[in-house]
């Protein structure tokens, strides 16, 4: 069994950056950050062959793309824990003339970052173009693309979804951060999503699903996907995750996809997140 230690330490600080940095800004989106810590920390500091000397360009290297882009806290701390950028500059979260905005913009010039994102639905179609470029330029590197689920309610994401098979774009990884919860309720509330996994096998991709809080099986999951290359087929994860994992009072709770913990909530969640690798 492999040994997840010093990856399950740096994921305890990411998520105490997170509500660190949601608290100072006094808003911000906590809960799918908190939920998906696990696979940004996964991809960055094991998986992903990437360059903190960071250049748009990304030749020779994995890309990520962040669709649901408010959850942007996580990738923010992952990229500074990664050496990206300081992570002091994590302080200045959503504050003014800060490149730490409330979604992710490029002309900011902050390192990691290649796309704007945030406007729901778009992702995947940026991965997509970023997938066949590589292939095109015979850049044999992978593309991973985050999403949310209740984002699958967007049709611009079917429209991708379609493409990609289609095109046999198959260097192409995209997550689905599958917590049931979106801004207004539970997705099957909402919007209901049904069998997600066999609406992406209709439309021709090789679809897994795990866990995406069990750093053992997210990786198992991602290497049996890039196993499969060469099968013509894009890759999707349905990645089961608890949304606010593991505040025990944000687990779970439509409230905290868009809330900031206040001064006693902050406290009450860093008591059960271990300060691993110092506090910004």
């Amino acid at each position: 069994m492999a040994d997840y230690t010093e990856l399950k330490r740096i994921a305890s600080q990411v998520r105490r950056d997170i509500i660190r940095m949601v608290h100072g800004a006094k808003n911000g989106h906590p809960g799918g950050a908190l939920g998906c810590t696990d696979l940004l920390v996964l991809l960055y500091f094991k998986l992903m062959k990437h360059n903190k000397n960071f250049n748009m360009d990304g030749k020779g290297e994995d890309l990520f793309f962040l669709s649901n882009g408010h959850i942007c806290a996580v990738w923010y701390s992952t990229l500074a824990r990664a050496g990206y950028f300081d992570i002091k500059e994590l302080a200045t979260h959503r504050k003014i003339n800060s490149r730490l905005q409330g979604h992710p913009t490029p002309h900011e010039h902050l390192p990691g970052i290649r796309i704007a994102s945030g406007s729901l639905g778009q992702g995947l179609s940026n991965a997509i173009g970023a997938a066949l470029t590589k292939r095109l330029n015979g850049d044999d590197r992978w593309v991973h693309v985050l999403m949310g689920d209740g984002e699958q309610n967007e049709g611009q994401i079917w429209e991708a979804a379609m493409f990609a098979p289609h095109h046999k774009i198959d260097n192409l990884i995209a997550y689905v951060d599958y917590n049931g919860i979106q801004i207004d309720g539970h997705t099957d509330e909402v919007m209901n999503l049904l069998d997600l996994g066999a609406k992406y096998k209709a439309f021709g991709w090789e679809v897994y699903e795990c866990d995406g809080n069990n750093f053992e099986e997210l990786e198992k999951t991602i290497l049996a996907a890039q196993a499969s290359r060469g099968n013509g087929k894009p890759k999707a994860i349905m990645m089961k995750t608890k949304m606010g994992y593991p505040v025990d009072f944000m687990m779970g709770n439509h409230k905290w996809h868009g809330v900031a913990p206040n001064d006693e909530q902050k406290d009450k969640a860093l008591a059960q997140i271990e300060e691993t690798l110092g506090d910004y």
